[in-house]
C-alpha cells in the first residue's frame, strides 16, 4: 500500500462524512484539525488531495497528524457507544419495571 493510498484511508477514517454530514464537512474537519497540528502551512486543497488520493507525497508530521486524528475518533466512537449502550441500558430497566408492574 502506498503512502497516499494510506493516508487516504486514515483520513477517511478519522473523518467520517456520515459524522460530518458530507464529504466537504469532512474534509474541512480534516484541514481544521491538521492545520493546528502540523507545523507547515496545511491548504484545503492539501487536505482534498490526501482525502481524494491524489496527493504525490505524504510527509511524515502528516500521516503522523492523521494516526492521532484516528485515535481520537476511535475514542469518540467508543465513548458514543458506552453512553448508547448505557442509555439502552436504562430503558431495558425501565420497561422490565414497567413490565413486572403490570403483571402483578
Amino acid at each position: 500500500m502506498s503512502d497516499t493510498v494510506y493516508a487516504q484511508d486514515l483520513m477517511k477514517e478519522a473523518f467520517p462524512k456520515d459524522r460530518h454530514g458530507s464529504v466537504y464537512a469532512a474534509q474541512y474537519a480534516a484541514f481544521n484539525y491538521m492545520r493546528r497540528s502540523l507545523n507547515k502551512n496545511m491548504t484545503l486543497r492539501r487536505a482534498r488531495s490526501i482525502w481524494e488520493g491524489r496527493a504525490k507525497r505524504i510527509d511524515a508530521e502528516e500521516a503522523e497528524a492523521l494516526r492521532r486524528a484516528k485515535i481520537e475518533e476511535a475514542q469518540r466512537e467508543y465513548q458514543n457507544l458506552r453512553d448508547r449502550l448505557s442509555a439502552l441500558d436504562a430503558e431495558l430497566a425501565t420497561l422490565r419495571t414497567e413490565i413486572a408492574g403490570a403483571t402483578r
